[in-house]
């Protein structure tokens, strides 16, 4: 008995031993990939929290630091973000958040003006309208300096209520309460215009939207759209995966997007043959990004479609989001694209045709959704090429601008390809 102890005991011995040594192997090859510059980081850090003699916030110095560190890199489009703005952004890319769904401007500067009210959420089943102001929430009224500290006590957790005090147009004030729950942002919205023009507006390529989109797309076919405009300005992009899926329901079989990673790794997109035989255009400002930009461009390329509205900014760098241990995030540019033509958008952009831009008035109206069809220029500026010869002229044989002799033809500019799931007929 007593020798089997000792055996125990030495095997446990010799464990304990094998175990440090693997332990201070591991920490050698550690040190060793770190490098000099991640030991030179991990030096200064530790000099500062053993050595500095005045006081510091620790966390601040880190994120200092670490955007310091993406700054340096020279890239307008990496980023860094701190524990705070790496969750709300990962909740903004969700699609969804635990509100009211009220979307507020900050005006007037002793309430908050509501500017525009989500679908299915707590503030429209609670009857608040756009236009109606708030003035108090939880019983403390809004001052010009509490605008900021009123907007987050409008958050909060699920299932949790609170109380606003609303002011009507016509200066009646009504106190609501609403019970906070998830709202799930509404990304894409259509409608009919004139001339059997359908308007698509795409706030961005998050999560669920090409879904949406396509919806749009269906019903305004269904509805006998006979052209589609995409708006897509103030658009900061998004998924590379809701963007292609978008440019696959409306574009006939071909390259649609190419990806060329840190690496040297290649990946092509392609859409099938299934498409949407209507002639296109796109809206785009300078504040269209990323995706938005994109699928003007390859909607130019693939589709003839009209670009109109202003200088885009010429983004052709896609990013990850890393998640870093203390909650904080990098997002890394890791790749270039490039259309399916290889074309890439690095310091061009697009330079829409017609070139265009709104009044200050009229953009702030477009940020608020209030700007009415007949008042946007941009989006009259798109028209215009259709309206050339008449809104819609009967179907012909003839030349049109990217078209071939011989293609029928409503609308100039219309897609030459022929597509196998084809709209309405005008």
């Amino acid at each position: 008995m007593q020798r089997n102890t000792k055996r125990i005991v030495g095997k446990g011995v010799v464990c304990l031993l094998c175990f440090l040594l693997g332990g201070v192997a591991t920490l050698g090859i550690t040190w060793h990939l770190l490098g000099q510059d991640g030991r030179t980081l991990l030096q200064a850090h530790q000099l500062i929290e053993k050595r500095f003699v005045g006081e510091y916030d620790p966390a601040e110095n880190l994120s200092a630091t670490l955007e310091t560190m993406v700054d340096s890199l020279g890239d307008r489009w990496s980023y860094y973000l701190d524990p705070e703005e790496a969750q709300r952004t990962r909740e903004a890319r969700s699609n969804a958040y635990v509100g009211i769904g009220v979307t507020v401007s900050q005006e007037p500067s002793d309430g908050l003006e509501i500017v525009g009210v989500t679908a299915g959420s707590p503030a429209q089943e609670a009857g608040l309208q756009v236009g109606e102001i708030i003035r108090a929430v939880d019983g403390q009224a809004i001052q010009p300096e509490t605008r900021e500290e009123a907007v987050e006590a409008i958050k909060g957790e699920e299932g949790t209520w609170l109380t606003l005090e609303v002011e009507a147009a016509d200066g009646t004030r009504r106190t609501v309460e609403l019970q906070r729950k998830q709202v799930h942002g509404i990304t894409a919205a259509w409608k009919l215009l004139e001339d059997q023009v359908g308007l698509v507006t795409i706030q961005n390529f998050y999560a669920g939207t090409a879904d949406l989109v396509k919806q749009g797309v269906a019903e305004l076919q269904a509805q006998g759209a006979r052209a589609l405009v995409f708006d897509v300005r103030n658009n900061p992009g998004g998924y590379v995966t809701e963007l292609t899926e978008i440019l696959d329901d409306l574009l006939p079989e071909g390259k649609i997007f190419i990806n060329r990673s840190s690496d040297g790794k290649e990946t092509v997109y392609t859409s099938d043959a299934d498409c949407v035989d209507l002639p296109m255009a796109v809206l785009v400002n300078r504040n269209s990004y990323s995706a938005a930009e994109f699928l003007a461009a390859q909607l130019q390329e693939s589709a003839g479609a009209v670009v109109a509205g202003e200088q885009t900014s010429g983004k052709g760098f896609s990013q990850v989001l890393f998640d870093l241990p203390d909650g904080s995030a990098i997002g890394l540019s890791t790749a270039r694209y490039y259309t399916g033509g290889g074309v890439s958008l690095i310091g061009t952009g697009l330079t829409p045709d017609p070139l265009c831009s709104l009044s200050e008035e009229d953009e702030q109206k477009l940020l608020a959704g209030q700007l009415e069809p007949q008042e946007d220029e941009q989006l009259q500026a798109a028209f215009r090429p259709w309206r050339s010869e008449g809104p819609v002229r009967p179907a012909g044989r003839g030349p049109f601008p990217g078209g071939k002799p011989g293609e029928p033809c409503d609308f100039p500019g219309k897609n030459p390809v022929r597509c196998r799931r084809a709209g309405p007929s005008p």
